[in-house]
């Protein structure tokens, strides 16, 4: 199982298991400068106070179960204006919002779109940037963002 599935599977139960809605993880091995990013929502928004009730939490149930070697920060927070986008239903959610991915691999050589989400189908993400449409499997997508319209 790969490290960020194992810590979804560990984190979650701990988030949901307090209330929140578990948005996703970002984990950013970088030698000594890990960080572990936690989401989390719920419907009136997110409290620092809550934001310290859930790192408390996960902190212990990190420290009994060691899934990370090594020192990492651990940052708890909402998913923001900008928020990532990790699972479909995420997508599914702001179809017809403005977003931002960034590709593992570059296609038309290029890594970054900014367009329209139009559908999500089948696993896909279809968007519209500039006057073309694009599909991009899930899976390709290494990274996504909402793009706050102000």
């Amino acid at each position: 199982m790969a490290r960020q599935d194992r810590l979804i599977e560990l984190l979650r139960p701990v988030v949901e298991g307090l209330g929140y809605l578990f948005w996703g993880i970002e984990y950013l091995a970088q030698g000594r400068r890990s960080v572990l990013r936690v989401f989390i929502d719920k419907e009136e928004g997110i409290t620092v106070e809550d934001c310290e009730a859930v790192s408390r939490q996960v902190s212990a149930v990190m420290d009994v179960e060691d899934p990370i070697s090594g020192e990492y920060t651990l940052e708890v927070s909402s998913p923001g204006w900008d928020r990532p986008l990790f699972e479909e239903s995420h997508y599914k959610a702001y179809v017809g919002s403005v977003i931002e991915v960034r590709l593992q691999t570059p296609f038309n050589g290029r890594r970054k779109y900014k367009g329209t989400l139009t559908a999500v189908e089948n696993s896909e993400v279809v968007m519209r940037v500039d006057d073309e449409e694009f599909t991009f499997p899930l899976e390709v997508i290494d990274k996504a963002n909402i793009v706050p319209q102000y």
